[in-house]
């Protein structure tokens, strides 16, 4: 489905991230949706020494084939624990 995938090769940051398959690089989780998360958001990921988490490893959300469900399914799971806080 057309939505679940975006690619912008003309974007000055293409690739924000290595990849080998840059046709298949999914850029409609820009700035990643699941940072919030923290250690919770499955990610390869490590966080730098003045506590910013360092993402630059982890293609999760731009990987065309599990990428937007992988999200969908995480921010399904952050809203249910919320629900009623």
């Amino acid at each position: 489905m057309s939505y679940k995938f975006f690619s912008n090769k003309d974007c000055e940051f293409f690739p924000c991230h290595k990849n080998d398959d840059l046709n298949n690089f999914n850029c409609l989780f820009c700035y990643c949706p699941l940072y919030m998360l923290g250690s919770d958001c499955g990610g390869n990921f490590v966080y730098l020494e003045n506590g910013i988490k360092d993402c630059s490893s982890c293609d999760i959300p731009h990987r065309k084939d599990f990428g937007y469900e992988y999200v969908q399914k995480k921010l399904r799971l952050y809203a249910e624990s919320v629900k009623n806080v």
